[in-house]
């Protein structure tokens, strides 16, 4: 059943605090440290550094607001380090049965997509909890940021700000998840954990270069093909219409459904490929 694979998946992940440590902690703990040791240094030289930093650094004494921070950091759940460091979980559950050739023992017990999908779900929870300890850390930092510079804390959020802090949230967790269904793909491709952490990371960085080149064979990046190839211009085209404003500016026709689509797409083709795949493959020979 597909409930006891979630379980058997669920406690196998909670016994390897490692795993657990570098997607769920690393980033919000580092992203702390980091961030007080600018704001007392930037304290501490605030004579010398006025007026050569931004804003919102936090080099004034204006109230600081707590609802503006959390649509702020909101907007920025999916980035890199957050990407990389919870595909480190999400590849150790992918991949953990072909590294320890255990396979042949569970399937025994359950069905192939039940096993498949029981991982997946756990890795989504896991995601879930990644986008809750980075909201965390960052509302963590701006509380620092209040105590170093002396600032009033004030918190407001209209409902176009609740709305936006909803949308933004769903689209940085989506965009994990979107992500980590790459190594689902790899693990059960490849059968490695390597590759299960490096594929994504190399279409990650891949992308990053395909709307040039598309452009340079004549493609329009306004057009349908660049956002359905690029999974992360997917993303910022929703994130604009998101935030609207000066953001949606330049978007071109039809951007929510471009982006919709696009990241769909590159959620759900992995996915399904994955459990095809998995149904098909010889496990004695792990």
């Amino acid at each position: 059943m597909l409930v006891d694979a979630i379980r058997a998946e669920s406690y196998r992940l909670s016994k390897n605090r490692t795993a657990l440590f570098w997607s769920l902690l690393f980033v919000p703990v580092v992203g702390l440290l980091i961030s007080a040791a600018t704001f007392i240094f930037a304290k501490a030289n605030e004579a010398k550094l006025a007026g050569k930093l931004p804003p919102e650094l936090g080099l004034n004494t204006a109230p600081l607001d707590m609802g503006a921070g959390l649509v702020a950091s909101a907007a920025e759940f999916a980035n890199p380090a957050v990407l990389m460091f919870v595909l480190i979980g999400a590849a150790t559950v992918f991949a953990g049965d072909y590294r320890w050739e255990t396979w042949r023992l569970t399937t025994a017990r359950n069905r192939r997509p039940n096993l498949l999908l029981g991982k997946v779900v756990v890795v989504v929870g896991l995601t879930i909890a990644a986008t809750v300890a980075v909201l965390i850390g960052d509302i963590a930092s701006n509380l620092v940021k209040a105590v170093v510079f002396e600032r009033a804390l004030t918190f407001s959020l209209t409902g176009a700000q609740t709305a936006d802090l909803a949308w933004l949230t769903l689209l940085g967790w989506g965009r994990i998840v979107q992500f980590v269904m790459l190594g689902l793909l790899a693990a059960v491709t490849t059968r490695s954990l390597l590759a299960a952490l490096f594929v994504p990371l190399v279409v990650g960085v891949g992308q990053f270069f395909l709307p040039k080149l598309l452009a340079s064979m004549g493609v329009s990046p306004d057009g349908w093909l660049t956002p359905l190839l690029t999974p992360g211009m997917a993303a910022d085209l929703l994130k604009a219409v998101i935030l609207g404003g000066a953001a949606a500016g330049d978007l071109p026709p039809q951007a929510l459904a471009k982006g919709v689509l696009g990241l769909v797409s590159w959620t759900l083709a992995p996915l399904v490929g994955a459990i095809v795949w998995f149904q098909r493959q010889d496990l004695s020979k792990e």
